[in-house]
């Protein structure tokens, strides 16, 4: 009898202790000798100060380590316990090895396979997966996943340990951020007398930026004329209605924390010429309100750097309306810093800071970059191997 509430899971349990195809044991020497491939799916659970405790999973590691040498044929080991990034190969790869004495990848397979499953629905989740991911860097370990797991009616996705574990976190963290996000839209809706069920449903229904891929990739600070106002109203409606809204008012902070770590980024270089590569909001456009990118100038100057700027969609002297306020609100000098030749801008700048990728920006940069300059890339930049200077992410 399963020991655990679940839709269909008592059937299926009588089904297979019936059938015989099942085995109970509380022997893990028992358990590894009599079959080929163990999954590893014990508690996690998260300790006083938040930090995750290992010791299950640990104890498991080595006490399958010290059967391991007993078998004759290889064994593969995959861990579906949800642990943090490098777990695998920092805590448990090394319990295994030690109390075997034999070597991963060689002697042993080991891997990562988040699971994604509900509570209630685990069952079902299972048979119809959205994507089935094994981490590992034993080729090996993928044969012997795909030969359980190819069935299913979805991709097969083979990654690295560290990102796989990297992969469970991102979606429970995804879940939780938008299960929050409806709930403060629901708070404030009711509270200004909307039906949120309606809002969120129309939401919903817009596949090209709400529920798509966009905006989900690592990249930069937003701005523009359009977020940070809107995020201000919507958080100024909800204190005039006196309903708090936790996440929501925590999105502007982020988003400067993020602006804030690019430009410590460039000042802990200690180098003193910046050249910056893009200056409004987005690429391709003239548009400078609320552009992270002005922010960072502004700082820039401020800091006493030497300072030149390129962007062909930006003439100062034609700007016009609110975009042009903003300059001259935040940086009137902004047009004596602003320079049309990009090779002479790349070729005199300690520290570049990129934030376009047109063919042109791109091919500069392959052709003019040196080796002992910092290229702090804003923009996701292709072929990056192709720069002689110095790269470094924003936030990759």
């Amino acid at each position: 009898q399963a020991p655990i509430v679940e839709t269909g899971i008592q059937e299926l349990t009588r089904a297979v202790m019936q059938s015989g195809s099942v085995r109970v044991t509380d022997s893990v020497r028992d358990a590894i000798l009599a079959t080929d491939l163990s999954f590893v799916c014990v508690g996690t659970p998260a300790g006083p100060n938040g930090n995750q405790d290992l010791s299950a999973i640990t104890r498991i590691a080595e006490q399958i380590g010290e059967v391991l040498p007993e078998k004759a044929s290889r064994h593969s080991i995959v861990i579906r316990s949800t642990v943090k990034p490098g777990t695998i190969e920092e805590v448990i790869q090394p319990a295994i090895e030690r109390t075997s004495g034999l070597k991963a990848g060689r002697d042993f397979s080991l891997c990562f396979q988040p699971e994604f499953l509900r509570e209630g629905t685990s069952i079902d989740d299972y048979d119809h997966p959205p994507l089935t991911v094994v981490g590992t860097d034993d080729p090996y370990a993928v044969s012997v996943l795909k030969s359980v797991f190819g069935h299913l009616p979805c991709e097969f996705v083979h990654t690295s340990v560290r990102t796989a574990e990297m992969l469970k976190y991102a979606c429970n963290a995804f879940h939780a951020v938008k299960v929050t996000f409806a709930n403060e839209i629901g708070r404030l809706s009711q509270a200004m007398g909307v039906d949120p069920h309606e809002v969120m449903r129309m939401l919903c229904m817009d596949r090209q930026l709400n529920i798509s891929p966009a905006y989900l990739k690592p990249g930069f600070a937003f701005g523009g004329s359009c977020l940070p106002k809107d995020l201000k109203a919507l958080l100024y409606a909800a204190k005039i209605k006196d309903v708090e809204l936790p996440m929501l008012a925590n999105v502007l902070p982020s988003n400067v924390a993020h602006i804030e770590h690019a430009i410590e980024t460039v000042l802990s270089t200690g180098k003193r010429s910046v050249g910056m590569i893009g200056l409004s909001f987005k690429s391709g456009t003239d548009d400078l309100r609320e552009s992270p990118f002005v922010v960072m100038a502004e700082r820039f100057i401020g800091k006493g750097l030497q300072l030149c700027i390129y962007d062909p969609q930006v003439n100062v002297a034609r700007l016009i309306g609110a975009n042009r306020r903003f300059i001259q609100e935040t940086i009137p000098h902004i047009a004596s810093l602003m320079s049309t030749d990009l090779e002479k801008l790349i070729k005199e700048s300690d520290v570049l800071v990129v934030a376009m990728k047109t063919p042109e920006v791109i091919s500069a940069l392959e052709a003019h970059t040196r080796p002992d300059q910092i290229l702090l890339d804003l923009a996701v930049l292709p072929n990056r191997d192709a720069f002689a200077a110095q790269y470094q992410g924003m936030c990759w």
